[in-house]
């Protein structure tokens, strides 16, 4: 899974998430619980006040019923309001243009409530007077007929009732629904703790013996808890640990057998090969008086001599360094006179430009700077074009060898490859003058060159202009970097 990213840092994890998961499913969960309970129970509490309010105002008209004439004097207008005004309330009573309250105040009444009352039916709603909550019933008085019937009196008679009481009933009903929501927060929240330590620690322990696991300690396994997904998950990793422990094994034996043999061979024909040179030698000096097909055999068998003498010497090289017998003989080294010296020995001071200011000393092994600018220098010359040219830079941690030549330079395709064993960059060719081994041995020198976190690196690329160049980097130690630059 991706992780989610919020400006360029990943801050949803797998425990945030479930505890998110949780917590906003135990807040929508109570949240619709105790909205619903809190409707509900407000519907409740309202409705049995309404009603309680209209039996109420219902008993106290049947006192003061009936009217004794009509019209009412103001008088007995005021008389009933006070009549059906108490304590909990008061009242409102209109007759036609005459409307006397029994209580000081703002005038309760609305228009909804009065239309109503006026078309002969029972009306009530809920107000708010100077800031307080108040249910106002509205009614109007009948008058009885003769005839058993009754008719509209004109009489309107409206109770104002508190509900403060309700009102805090309420207050306390919404406290306990937004306790109760924080409590199931808090608890959703544990639950998910509770849930991720569950589900992370497998997890956990999976990503830890992945990681050594890949860090090739192939002993690693998981201990399988319970019977559910992840024990499954871990079983199937313990199965693939266990078969990957089983194929590199046999892989390295494989591989231990191979190098073995190469060194064995290697050294077994070095005695043969030390002979046989000897003869070469002789040969060499009789060549030259050998008639025709005898001096061009002589030479041949000189030439592929020498070409199996290097042949073993580098595969004895290689099984050092797969061995990890491979070690630095380090040495002040004067960087500037060891490549003169490479290049003079093997005859090649004339053809090769150099750029090689003095002074430049570095801590290394003279023996392997010698094999790496030597292959760099005879591989341009087999395989690029002349002049060829060898420059030295150097800093205070770093000196840079760069050999380059003017040839066809190397195919992006040969690139990757280049310093591979026995990589050939034309497959038509069955053989190579050299023995393709010296390329991937001046790459393990340069690897082997190490001081602190700084590592020597080989790299070869392409110049501008044309032509391969091949990049040496060296660590320099730090108390000889006082040299010419």
């Amino acid at each position: 899974m991706t992780p989610w990213r919020w400006a360029g840092t990943r801050v949803l994890g797998l425990r945030v998430r479930l505890l998110l998961t949780f917590a906003l499913l135990g807040v929508t969960t109570t949240a619709a619980v105790a909205s619903g309970s809190y409707i509900q129970a407000r519907t409740v509490i309202l409705q049995q006040a309404q009603d309680a309010a209209v039996m109420s105002l219902t008993d106290q008209l049947t006192e003061v019923y009936p009217i004794a004439q009509l019209p009412p004097t103001q008088g007995e207008l005021q008389n009933l309001a006070q009549r059906l005004s108490d304590r909990e309330g008061f009242a409102v009573v209109i007759y036609r243009d005459m409307q006397v309250q029994g209580a000081d105040g703002p005038d309760p009444l609305t228009r909804e409530v009065r239309q109503d009352v006026g078309d002969g039916r029972i009306a009530w709603q809920r107000v708010s007077v100077d800031g307080e909550p108040r249910l106002l019933i509205g009614t109007q008085l009948k008058l009885a007929r003769p005839d058993g019937t009754s008719r509209p009196s004109g009489l309107e008679v409206y109770s104002v009732r508190s509900l403060a009481p309700e009102q805090q009933s309420i207050d306390r009903l919404a406290s306990l629904a937004w306790l109760t929501g924080g409590l199931s927060l808090i608890l959703a929240v544990l639950l998910a703790l509770l849930a991720a330590r569950g589900v992370l620690r497998p997890v956990r322990d999976l990503g830890l013996a992945a990681r050594r696991l890949g860090e090739g300690d192939l002993s690693t396994r998981l201990t399988v808890r319970g019977a559910d997904e992840l024990a499954d998950v871990a079983r199937t990793f313990n199965d693939t640990a266990g078969t990957l422990e089983r194929q590199v094994g046999e892989l390295r034996r494989m591989e231990s057998d191979a190098r073995r043999f190469v060194a064995d061979v290697s050294h077994e024909l070095r005695t043969p090969l030390a002979a046989m040179t000897a003869v070469t030698d002789v040969l060499d000096e009789e060549a030259e008086h050998l008639p025709g097909d005898a001096g061009r055999a002589a030479r041949l068998v000189s030439q592929e001599t020498q070409n199996l003498t290097q042949l073993v010497n580098d595969l004895i090289e290689v099984s050092r360094f797969d061995s990890g017998a491979a070690r630095l003989a380090l040495d002040d080294v004067d960087v500037a006179a060891a490549v003169t010296a490479t290049l003079r020995i093997r005859g090649w001071l004339d053809r090769v430009r150099t750029e090689l200011p003095p002074r430049v000393v570095a801590r290394l092994d003279p023996r392997r700077l010698d094999v790496i600018v030597a292959n760099l220098v005879g591989n341009a010359f087999r395989h690029g074009g002349e002049p060829v040219s060898v420059r030295l830079s150097a800093d205070p941690d770093w000196i840079t060898i760069e050999v380059s030549d003017q040839g066809p330079g190397l195919d992006p395709e040969v690139l990757p490859h280049v310093f591979d064993r026995f990589y050939k960059a034309d497959t038509a060719r069955t053989r190579s003058e050299g023995s393709g081994l010296g390329l991937a041995i001046s790459w393990e020198n340069a690897r082997l060159h190490r001081h602190g976190e700084r590592r020597g690196s080989l790299v070869a690329g392409n110049s501008p202009g044309g032509g391969a160049v091949f990049t040496l980097r060296l660590p320099r130690d730090p108390a000889d970097a006082g040299g010419a630059r």
